[in-house]
């Protein structure tokens, strides 16, 4: 590839209309956390529809527990995008492309791990869990099946986070586009004609990671541009691997503290019975649609202000956050109130079950009408995380949500032991958690702009 095609998909962050400049990075992104999705939530629907409410349930109730194992390695991806968007930024050339090398080795080093483990943790993780008997040996099978493709998963985040650094999303939703059309056509191939039930799903889903991992490699490999991968010089340098895990370690932590938060949720769902946890998967999944296109502006507000940080624009990095937040508000009030609105509807593309759909709607009149909120509260650490500040967010989201909501479930959740009081801890702990993160990035972005006006003052 030629270096001036590869220009083509790249974004000045520092320079020009910034709303624009948001609104072509964010788009395409957007549509690759969705597509990326579609991956589970194909599984969900061909599994729901096609093989009973059993196996609805055995899918969704590992997601919490492959969340919980993969968020701290999907973690250091963000620390890579920030760091190369810094270096890019800066037009530090050597340091973008070791960068690059570190973190693409350290991918597959960390999907081969995650391989192991989830394949072993999996049957005792769930028993822990309390899945019920009736579901759990379908959910075992799924969570290995689904493990083995680990080294995929992580290739194609890692390659997709140095695109998404230099402002290329529109390839990486490409890639995805073809791997997410072989998931749905190989599901309905394995469940409706061979009848494989939960490993017919699980299959295919790996197949399509492996597919995607091979096409974002591909990209970096052949590409003219700094960022350019060259597989003989693959190796983890200490320096760059050590800033990585500083900023993304950090982030994963705080991915996998949500996650303990959730799996005992989960834990809490599951002692109502397989038939809420089907209603609460089929609702989640939806949820998942609007978590996905929420996040996406909490990566446009990391690639964004990471080069600006990069390029010591203070009054910009200022404006990236508010108009992510402005975008971030209003993509979560349409699409939470709108799936809540219609999701009579949309939990019937998952099950023709009254009761499961019930329990479905109650989760989403909890959650999704509220999700803006989640959304405020990611974006503000992206933000946090850009200027390379990720400690902080992680100890107050560790604080904010996750530990308060382990005490709600101890607590309130104890004395009454209804899906209402376990939902509502979701909205409250969002408020809490946005309040501080607001607080700690205006004394930290004062900091930063003090700091840089006396450097410019003494050079």
């Amino acid at each position: 590839m030629r270096k001036n095609d590869a220009k083509k998909y790249e974004i000045d962050m520092c320079n020009g209309p910034l709303f624009k400049k948001i609104l072509i990075f964010y788009i395409p992104l957007m549509l690759s956390g969705v597509l990326q999705l579609l991956f589970n939530a194909a599984d969900i629907v061909v599994v729901g529809r096609f093989a009973g409410s059993h196996a609805l349930a055995a899918v969704g109730s590992t997601s919490a527990l492959i969340n919980l194992l993969v968020n701290l390695f999907i973690g250091l991806s963000v620390g890579a995008n920030v760091l190369v968007a810094r270096f890019y930024g800066a037009g530090l050339k050597r340091d973008l492309s070791e960068m690059v090398h570190t973190a693409i080795m350290t991918a597959l080093v960390a999907g081969c791990f995650l391989a192991v483990v989830g394949i072993f943790v999996a049957g005792p993780a769930l028993r822990l869990m309390g899945t019920p008997d009736d579901v759990i040996r379908h959910s075992i099978l799924y969570m290995q099946i689904y493990f083995a493709g680990m080294p995929a998963m992580m290739a194609y985040n890692f390659g997709a986070a140095v695109l998404r650094a230099v402002g290329d999303t529109k390839r990486p939703l490409y890639y995805l586009l073809i791997a997410g059309v072989v998931n749905v056509i190989l599901n309905l191939i394995c469940v409706i004609v061979l009848h494989m039930g939960v490993a017919g799903v699980a299959i295919p889903t790996v197949i399509s990671q492996i597919v995607s991992a091979i096409l974002v490699l591909r990209c970096l490999v052949k590409t003219d541009s700094d960022y350019r991968l060259d597989l003989k010089q693959l190796r983890i340098i200490p320096e760059k691997m050590w800033k990585m895990v500083q900023i993304g370690i950090p982030a994963g932590l705080q991915g996998a503290l949500f996650s303990i938060s959730n799996v005992l949720i989960q834990s809490s769902v599951n002692s109502f019975g397989s038939i809420a946890m089907a209603g609460n998967t089929a609702a989640s999944n939806i949820e998942g649609f609007i978590y996905t296109s929420m996040n996406a502006l909490y990566q446009t507000s990391i690639s964004f202000t990471g080069q600006n940080y990069g390029a010591r624009n203070h009054k910009r990095i200022g404006r990236i956050l508010l108009v992510c937040e402005g975008l971030v508000i209003l993509v979560g009030l349409v699409m939470g109130n709108a799936a809540y609105l219609f999701g009579d509807t949309l939990l019937r593309l998952y099950t023709t079950e009254a009761e499961v759909i019930s329990y479905g709607m109650l989760r989403l009149s909890f959650i999704a009408s509220t999700y803006a909120l989640c959304g405020m509260m990611d974006v503000i650490v992206g933000s946090l995380r850009g200027i390379g500040c990720s400690l902080l967010p992680m100890f107050v989201s560790l604080t904010g949500a996750c530990l308060f909501r382990v005490v709600w479930i101890y607590t309130i959740f104890q004395h009454f032991h209804r899906l209402e009081t376990l939902y509502i801890s979701y909205p409250i702990s969002w408020t809490l958690t946005f309040s501080v993160h607001l607080i700690c990035f205006l004394i930290l972005y004062r900091k930063l702009g003090k700091r840089w006006q006396e450097t410019a003052s003494f050079a």
